[in-house]
């Protein structure tokens, strides 16, 4: 059974980050529990006789219920890191593990599995099936996870109720606003209740008001449901929305704030 905005009893741990951290900002960040680790993540990009290096040494580790944001200039490697963080692609060195999964020795297979169970995902440009009504965008991850029509049908209605779509399901992405296609983006990505939420500028194709909403909608999530969510982005007051900054730059992770007054 999916379960929105309602945590398990073990995805609500009242701790901290680290010792002297604030309890009381995010009690879904587990102290103990490592959702997303990397450990000195290499990228690099063959092309002919050229060698471009997208990540150098790239370690990093994020909590269980964490709600963290990537942020950098055009070409630093925040993409190229999230696709890594998502079983997307693989390192040229080091490892990436998911959930203690070292993700970098899976299969093609054992990488699908590992996205299909644990991971969704939200991208800046919707990646909708223009052709397709909002119904069958939303019911093709369910239908690969194995649901039965009667299942995908009630996770559908309900996260459209959710996003406040209801009276969108059979329409098609093209009639519908920029904000309200990422809404039934995010809702599809919700649709096999996954543990992650990674999303790749998700508010860049919308407007200011309708940004502030998505990212309102993330927070409650993270908050009532302890799903560890990333974000990348350029905007900084989006960033400000998340409980921990990541820089990244060349490559490389150069600095990392904490807006919410959450120490990791």
């Amino acid at each position: 059974m999916i379960l929105l905005f309602k945590c398990q009893p073990d995805q609500r741990i009242p701790v901290d980050p680290q010792p002297s951290a604030l309890d009381d900002e995010n009690p879904t960040i587990s102290r103990d529990v490592y959702t997303i680790e990397t450990d000195n993540v290499t990228k690099k990009y063959f092309l002919g006789p050229n060698v471009i290096s997208a990540l150098n040494g790239i370690s990093l580790k994020i909590r269980k219920g964490e709600f963290v944001s990537i942020m950098g200039p055009s070409g630093s490697g925040k993409s190229t890191l999230l696709n890594l963080l998502g079983a997307l692609d693989k390192p040229t060195s080091g490892k990436v593990f998911i959930d203690g999964v070292d993700v970098s020795k899976l299969d093609d297979e054992g990488l699908a599995k590992i996205r299909n169970e644990k991971i969704g995902f939200v991208f800046q440009a919707y990646n909708l099936i223009a052709r397709s009504t909002v119904k069958r965008n939303m019911e093709l991850p369910a239908l690969v996870k194995g649901y039965s029509k009667e299942e995908r049908m009630r996770r559908i209605n309900e996260l459209l109720r959710v996003v406040g779509l209801s009276n969108k399901l059979y329409r098609k992405p093209r009639t519908l606003s920029g904000g309200e296609q990422q809404r039934i983006a995010i809702a599809r990505a919700l649709i096999n209740d996954p543990d992650i939420i990674l999303a790749d500028e998700p508010t860049g194709n919308v407007d200011s008001k309708t940004g502030h909403a998505i990212m309102g909608f993330f927070r409650k999530l993270n908050r009532e449901r302890g799903t560890t969510i990333v974000v990348v982005t350029h905007d900084p007051e989006v960033a400000r929305m998340t409980d921990r900054i990541i820089y990244i730059r060349d490559g490389r992770i150069f600095k990392e704030e904490y807006p919410r007054g959450i120490s990791a």
